[in-house]
C-alpha cells in the first residue's frame, strides 16, 4: 500500500477500493471506536486487502441542530491522524447533508459501499444506524451484505476495565468536569486541541508569565481552571502551565487558553500549537489584586513542573501520534 490517504468520497483512489472498512462518526476515536477500526484492520490484513475507515463530515448533529453545535473532540484532521496512527491505510470522509441523510439504507449501501468503495468486508458498532430515518440497522446491513457479496461484523458495546461503556458523550463530560485521567482512560490517548497563537493583552509578560494565547471554539466544554500541559511547537514537545477561562481578576472577558512554557523563548504569534492538558490543578479564581495572583501563579507553576517532571503516562497511541 502507498502512504496513508485521507480523502472525500469523490477522491477515492483504486488503492482504497475493495477493502475492509470500518464505518462510524468516530468523533474522539475513543477505545470503542478503536475496537471497530482495529477489527477492520485485522480483517484486511487477514485477507490481504486495504483497511479503510469511513466517516462523515461535518458531524451529523451540526447539520440537523446547527443552533447547538457539538463539542468536536477530534476535528477532521485530528481524526485522520488517529486513524493513521492505529494503522489503517486510509480514511474516506463522506460529506454529510440533509440530501445524503435522506437516502434509503439500500441506496447508501449500493452507491457508497458497493459502487464507490467495492467493499469486501465491513465492521460497525452495535448501535450503528444509517439511511433515511435511521432505518438502517446493523442487522439490515448484514442482510444487504449477503445480497451484495460482502461480509459484516457487528461489535458489542465496548466497556472499560471498570465496567463503564465508552462513548464520545462520556469523554466530553469528563473533560467538562476536569477529570482528565478518566477522559484518557476512555479515549486511550491524551486529548489535545490545535489552535493558532493570537495577540493578547500582553499582561502576562509584565508579571513574569508571558503566555501563548489560543481562542477555542465556543462549543468546547473544558472545565475552566489551571492545567499542567504539554504542547508541541514545531514538532518538539514543551512543558507548561496554562489557564483556561475569563481572567476574573482583570476583565472577566471572552475565554482564552493561556499557556506559560517553562523552558522556551521565541515568537509564537501565528503558529499552530497542539496543546495536551495533562492534569487539572485548580479552578479559576478571582484575586484581590495582582500581588496575590502572582503568588498563586508561582505555586501553580511549581506544582505543574513537579507533576510533569514525573509524568510517564503516555499511551501507545500517544507515542504513535507524536513519535517523541
Amino acid at each position: 500500500m502507498p502512504s496513508f490517504q485521507s480523502v472525500d468520497r469523490q477522491s477515492v483512489t483504486p488503492a482504497l477500493r475493495g477493502g475492509a472498512v470500518a464505518i462510524g462518526n468516530f468523533d474522539g476515536v475513543h477505545r470503542g471506536h478503536q475496537a471497530v477500526l482495529e477489527a477492520a484492520l485485522a480483517a484486511a490484513r487477514q485477507r490481504g486487502i486495504p483497511a479503510v475507515g469511513v466517516t462523515f463530515e461535518p458531524h451529523p448533529r451540526d447539520v440537523f441542530r446547527p443552533e447547538h453545535p457539538v463539542f468536536r473532540l477530534t476535528p477532521a484532521p485530528v481524526k485522520a491522524r488517529l486513524v493513521e496512527a492505529i494503522g489503517l491505510d486510509g480514511l474516506v470522509s463522506i460529506p454529510f447533508s440533509p440530501a445524503f441523510a435522506a437516502q434509503s439504507p439500500e441506496e447508501f449501501v449500493e452507491r457508497v459501499l458497493v459502487d464507490e468503495l467495492a467493499i469486501r468486508h465491513v465492521v460497525v458498532g452495535w448501535n450503528f444506524h444509517f439511511g433515511a430515518g435511521r432505518h438502517g440497522t446493523p442487522q439490515k446491513l448484514r442482510e444487504l451484505g449477503e445480497r451484495h457479496g460482502f461480509s459484516v461484523d457487528i461489535l458489542a458495546p465496548f466497556e472499560t476495565e471498570d465496567g463503564y461503556t465508552v462513548s464520545s458523550s462520556a469523554v466530553r463530560d469528563r473533560l467538562a468536569e476536569g477529570v482528565l485521567a478518566e477522559a484518557t482512560g476512555l479515549l486511550g490517548w491524551h486529548w489535545f486541541f490545535e489552535g493558532i497563537v493570537v495577540d493578547g493583552d500582553k499582561r502576562g509578560r509584565t508579571i513574569g508569565f508571558p503566555t501563548a494565547n489560543i481562542r477555542l471554539p465556543p462549543q468546547v466544554r473544558l472545565s475552566e481552571g489551571v492545567y499542567a500541559v504539554y504542547a508541541h511547537i514545531d514538532g518538539v514537545r514543551h512543558a507548561g502551565v496554562a489557564s483556561w477561562g475569563r481572567r476574573p481578576t482583570f476583565d472577566n472577558g471572552a475565554p482564552v487558553f493561556e499557556t506559560f512554557f517553562y523552558d522556551f523563548s521565541g515568537d509564537l504569534y501565528g503558529k499552530t500549537l497542539a496543546v495536551m492538558p495533562i492534569a487539572y490543578l485548580r479552578p479559576e479564581l478571582k484575586f484581590d489584586g495582582v500581588a496575590p495572583l502572582i503568588v498563586q501563579m508561582n505555586r501553580d507553576a511549581e506544582e505543574g513542573r513537579a507533576l510533569l517532571a514525573g509524568f510517564d503516562g503516555f499511551t501507545p497511541l500517544d507515542r504513535a501520534l507524536w513519535q517523541d
